[in-house]
Parts: C-alpha cells; structure tokens; sequence
C-alpha cells in the first residue's frame, strides 16, 4: 500500500537552495520564452503584488510576469501560454515555492517592526551582482567582459514598477491630496532604486571581504524603499479595493426624440409620466 506523500507546508520559509530551485526553473522557462526575467525582478514584482490596491490572482498576473499562465500543461484551462512550463511536476514545484515565498513576505509586511534589523522584517532576495562579478579571477571577469551589470537592488526595484506600470488603474492616486502625496513619495523611493549606483562604492553586500561594489547611499536608498514598501502596503489596505462610482444612463432632453424609436418627443412619450 503506497503512502500518500505529506502536502508541502506553505508557510515554510525558503532557504538557499530552494532560491537555486527557483532559478534552475526560471533558466529551463527561458528556453523557451527569452522574456522571462531573473528571480530577483520576480521578488519585486511579488512585493508590489502584494502591495497593489486590490488582490491580483495568479491567472492574471502571471501571463504578464512569465508569459505563462497559473496551469500546467495537460491541465484543464491551460492553453498555449501555459507550455513555457516543461511539465506538471516543475509547474507544481514552482507553485509551491512561490506560494511559500508569497507567505513569507506577506508575513513580514504584516509584522509590526521598527526597525529592518529585526529579524521578521522583509528582506528583499536580491544579489550584489557587481560585487559578485568583482570577486571573479580576472580571467573570470574577461569572459563577462563590458557587459553592464546592475546596481544593488535595481533590479528587485524594476520588477516591483512593473506590477505598477502594468496595473496603472489599481495604483492611480486617490483624491485626497494628502494620501497622494504619500503614495508618490512611496514610488519615488523604489523608482530611485531603479536608477544606477553612481557614488563611491564602500561596501561588498556579496562577501565579507569582497571589494567595494555598493555605495552606502545605495544602501540607505535600498532601505526607505524596503520602508516604502511597508507604507504602500498600509496605504492600499486602509482604503480598500477601488469601487466604481454608478453612472446615470444619460436621459434625453425633453424636446429630444425619444430613445424608443417612435419619433415623438421625448416629453411626448417616455417622458411623459
């Protein structure tokens, strides 16, 4: 008698080589759609996800994230955007490690801490790509060659305006100009991280003993958008999904003629009660 396998716990943080896992199936979708990005775009895109105006389920999201949908090949409702993913068993396990990173930060964007030094903070994935290049034997760095690198934590900040720029209705400004101004100030924090690192590298975020690659305003910039991120948070969850304002049919004039068709005056017919 076969033993029926124990369900994976979803509230299970990832560790190191479930992140290789995640990249392994992000390089194998690449194969087949070059427009897949890095996990590290996928950690912002998640982040705004997680921040955005009303709850975004993953047949939505996904088609626009990975250029797939949210079923595996052969399953009922899948179609031709759903074969990026090479079988079930890989659409299961990337599934599943997304769903446990999904709990992840939504728990520690729910956590009330003051400061990103304790430990149930959000922690953003992201790499010293600079610092890790830097760290290479020079025979290593001449095979990158010039290839640009990005700065630390541009990437995780393009994925997370992603989700803003392609849900622009879920993250248009409300009326009140005070809560506006807040939600500009937010995105204005994550678009700087967007931009390149130009200050004076101090730090290696790769190793401890790596030479310098990130600039300490970078790191003071990564940190107010990590706080961003908890305040955009906030913000969308005190007002609530958006609801549509009822509109009025538009109602003729009385001297018009009538909507019905029977070429009376609107007063003269309709409108005449």
């Amino acid at each position: 008698m076969n033993t029926p396998a124990t369900p994976p716990d979803l509230n299970t943080p990832l560790d190191h080589d479930d992140f290789d896992t995640l990249d392994a199936i992000l390089d194998d979708l690449r194969t087949r759609g070059e427009e897949v990005p890095q996990w590290e775009f996928c950690e912002g895109a998640m982040a705004a996800l997680l921040c955005t105006r009303r709850l975004i389920m993953p047949s939505e999201y996904f088609p626009v994230l990975l250029g797939t949908g949210d079923s595996a090949p052969g399953q009922a409702g899948s179609d031709e955007a759903d074969t990026h993913f090479a079988d079930e068993a890989q659409f299961t396990q990337f599934m599943t490690l997304w769903t446990r990173r999904w709990n992840e930060v939504a728990t520690a964007l729910g956590a009330d801490v003051e400061t990103l030094e304790d430990e149930r903070s959000y922690h953003p994935e992201v790499m010293d790509v600079r610092g890790a290049v830097a760290s290479l034997s020079e025979e290593a760095r001449a095979e990158i060659g010039d290839q640009e690198l990005p700065a630390f934590g541009q990437v995780w900040a393009l994925g997370f305006m992603f989700v803003v720029e392609n849900w622009a209705e879920d993250w248009a400004a409300p009326r009140d100009k005070e809560t506006a101004g807040w939600l500009n100030d937010a995105l204005d924090a994550i678009v700087a991280i967007t931009e390149d690192d130009t200050d004076p590298p101090t730090v290696c975020m790769h190793s401890d003993d790596g030479p310098p690659s990130v600039s300490e305003e970078r790191l003071n910039a990564f940190g107010a958008a990590i706080w961003a991120v908890y305040d955009l948070r906030q913000l969308w969850q005190s007002l609530g999904p958006r609801i549509e304002s009822a509109r009025k049919a538009d109602t003729p004039g009385r001297n018009d003629l009538c909507w019905c068709g029977s070429g009376k005056k609107y007063k003269k017919c309709h409108g005449a009660n």
